[in-house]
């Protein structure tokens, strides 16, 4: 068994960049090895700022030989006549032809879609070091990102520049071609602990030979090193770091060999608000705050950041590092003092020349907007009640809300927006809940962030995504693919989590034809269009938050209806009680309940809808005690007397499984598409209540089974 090395070798990186290309690679590389039915025992796909590498360890000389079963033509377009006796048509010797055998070795088989012909093509193996040479350019070239660019007179696009590529099955080098480039040995190690060139000599060999390099390859190696030499400079220092995920995850990208270093500012910074100097130092300089122990809202004035240099040099690493910050929390300085001469108020004038979106006009005319919509969210959801406090203090958070974007300090970082309308808020002697409502309003501000926490916050939050959701779509402005310039699905997603983490039990089809009236004549799309595009666009966002909590697809259908507006829209019109029918079913799939009913309620459902359409729960209404007559049919009726007008879910279950042998009794007793018109819009109609009641808790006819 042999290994396989592929580096690419470019100027540095973006962190970004690199993530992202390890992750398309192990899902690419695997693969392509897959569709050939090459075996490995370990496949390494590693990044550093400067290369991008895979080591794959374990491959067999040569590719198997193998027979493929090839699909042809179907048998009526292969044979004169449709006739597997008569003789071949220009289409079976064509595809004869294309597949190296003779028209008599085609063989017929059965499909889902009828007969076909079919060849059996025995393709010998190849070299494993020649099929490696074709990926591994494919391989490159295939990789996606952001702002990819070209240079010098070459046509690939790449992130930054590739200068050398290693190439090597085993100890030899394999001589792919790319851009001018071929497959070497040559590499090179650190840039300033060891730039000379580097000679690989094996694959095997490489990640020993770039260690002593000052290179660590494997990610997750300098990772661990990070992470122990930050805690370890956060012991001596008496004080615990703060390193955020996405914080580690960037500088262990940006570092080849990583050397932690402390670096300290001036004592007098630390009457900024904290989050200020932590923005400064964790989004802008990418240090590592650190805290007194014990003490997580106890700032120290000093920093760790991961050096990609010499270690002997870190004292003087530090002290450059060290005047970068200082200057930095100089300007939030001045900026956070001249903010404070005014009141957050004061602000709000200036929101009318900042553009919001260029149909719906400015930021100030969304701050009116998120004053109407505010209220009537607060009407959508039954469970949620102010006094008249609360609602003040609604209606001023909503005018405040976004008074901070035009502050000198969220112009120069925007990342501090709400952060710093809180803190402004304060000090200009706003109620508490209004300023944790400005900041809470923005949250969640990415995947895993935290959600608001104060009834006020996630109105505001709600009303201000909802704001962004209808207004942008209410434009005919639809995100494809990968392209959200507006975060829609984030802002809708957001919507449902709070919903559901709040508990309250917000009702959309209400709420979403308010909003769109509070744009009055701004948005271009109908409204009946426009709420049926909602309806859908929320029915994405509840099926991608259900199936991530576990919940069978099936039943996410079940409680979100197939092809069913009216279905969707009354879900929607309880979307707490929705996501609790979809835990309700899973939880009543694993004790096998769910399983003793689905089928018998399944086929009342499908026969129901051959009948009218049931509005009441009153069976008397629909049907007169006197008409069944059947023994099964009035056990039925009489059961369906019985059933509680507002169950709970386990009510509801219970009816049902009491329903369930009563209604098998019936479908074998009685035959309901009856003769007589009368008899079967009774026996019809009974069914449609079974169905209506049924459906309290789901659509039966789009559950699966077990």
């Amino acid at each position: 068994m042999t290994s396989f090395l592929l580096e690419v070798g470019t100027e540095e990186l973006p962190a970004g960049f690199v993530v992202d290309a390890i992750a398309q690679w192990q899902e690419r590389i695997p693969s392509s090895l897959a569709e050939s039915d090459i075996a490995y025992s370990s496949l390494r796909v590693m990044g550093t700022p400067r290369r991008l590498a895979v080591l794959i360890e374990g491959l067999p000389p040569r590719q198997a030989d193998r027979v493929l079963e090839v699909k042809g033509p179907a048998v009526t377009a292969a044979f004169v006549g449709g006739d597997p006796q008569g003789a071949p048509t220009k289409a079976a010797e064509g595809f004869a032809r294309s597949r190296g055998v003779a028209v008599s070795d085609l063989y017929i088989q059965e499909t889902d879609k009828g007969n076909f012909v079919f060849a059996r093509q025995f393709l010998p193996g190849r070299a494993t070091p020649e099929l490696l040479m074709e990926w591994a350019p494919q391989w490159i070239v295939g990789l996606e990102g952001k702002r990819l660019m070209r240079w010098g007179s070459g046509e690939l696009r790449f992130s930054r520049p590739i200068r050398w590529l290693v190439c090597l099955w085993d100890d030899t080098v394999l001589p792919i071609a790319l851009e001018g480039l071929r497959g070497d040995r040559h590499t090179c190690g650190h840039r300033v602990l060891h730039p000379q060139l580097l000679s690989v000599t094996a694959a095997g060999t490489y990640l020993s030979q770039l260690r002593e390099a000052k290179v660590l390859v494997d990610g997750e190696e300098r990772r661990r090193l990070i992470v122990t030499q930050v805690a370890g400079l956060a012991e001596l220092m008496e004080s615990q770091p703060e390193i955020p995920e996405q914080l580690l995850e960037e500088i262990t990208y940006l570092v080849e060999y990583p050397t932690a270093v402390v670096g300290e500012f001036e004592r007098e910074f630390l009457h900024l608000p904290a989050a200020v100097i932590k923005t400064e130092m964790v989004a802008h300089q990418r240090y590592v705050p650190l805290y007194a122990k014990g003490q997580r809202d106890r700032l120290l004035p000093y920093f760790i950041t991961i050096s990609n240099g010499d270690p002997e040099k870190s004292k003087l690493i530090a002290a450059g590092n060290g005047r970068v910050i200082r200057a930095r929390l100089a300007d939030g300085q001045f900026f956070y003092h001249a903010d404070r001469q005014q009141s957050l108020a004061d602000f709000l004038p200036a929101l009318a020349k900042v553009t919001f979106q260029e149909h719906l006009g400015s930021v100030g005319a969304r701050v009116q907007r998120l004053r109407a919509i505010a209220p009537q969210v607060v009407a959508a959801i039954p469970n949620l009640h102010l006094d008249a406090t609360a609602w003040q203090d609604l209606d001023r958070a909503a005018e405040l809300c976004k008074a901070d974007l035009v502050s000198q300090m969220v112009k120069e970082f925007p990342e501090l927006q709400g952060i710093m309308g809180e803190e402004y808020a304060r000090c200009s002697g706003e109620p508490e809940a209004v300023a944790v409502a400005i900041r809470e309003h923005y949250q969640p501000r990415f995947a895993n962030d935290e959600l608001p926490r104060s009834p006020l916050g996630s109105i505001l939050a709600i009303a201000e995504r909802l704001d962004s959701v209808v207004g942008i779509l209410g434009l005919g402005i639809q995100p494809t693919g990968s392209s959200d310039p507006f975060a829609l699905r984030r802002a809708a997603t957001g919507v449902l989590q709070i919903a559901w983490d709040s508990g309250y039990d917000l009702n959309l089809t209400q709420l979403l034809p308010q909003v769109a009236d509070c744009f009055g004549t701004l948005l271009t799309e109908s409204q009946p269009s426009l709420l049926s595009n909602l309806h859908r666009w929320f029915r994405q966002r509840c099926e991608t938050l259900l199936l991530d909590r576990a919940i069978d697809y099936d039943l996410v259908d079940a409680v979100l209806g197939i092809d069913d507006p009216e279905y969707l829209a009354w879900g929607l019109g309880a979307v707490g009680q929705l996501r609790d029918r979809a835990l309700f079913l899973q939880s009543c799939r694993q004790n096998g309940t769910l399983g003793s009913i689905y089928e018998v309620i399944n086929r009342a459902s499908r026969l129901a809808i051959q009948g009218e359409d049931v509005t009441t729960m009153d069976v008397a209404a629909l049907v007169p005690r006197d008409r069944p007559q059947e023994p099964a049919e009035q056990a039925l009726y009489d059961a369906l007397c019985q059933l509680p007008p507002q169950p709970t879910y386990p009510q509801l279950l219970t009816a049902i499984q009491q329903l369930a042998p009563l209604l098998a009794t019936f479908f074998d007793a009685v035959l309901v598409m009856a003769e007589d018109p009368q008899v079967r819009r009774d026996r019809l109609l009974l069914l449609g209540l079974i169905r209506r009641y049924s459906r309290l808790l789901a659509d039966f006819s789009c559950i699966r089974g077990q």
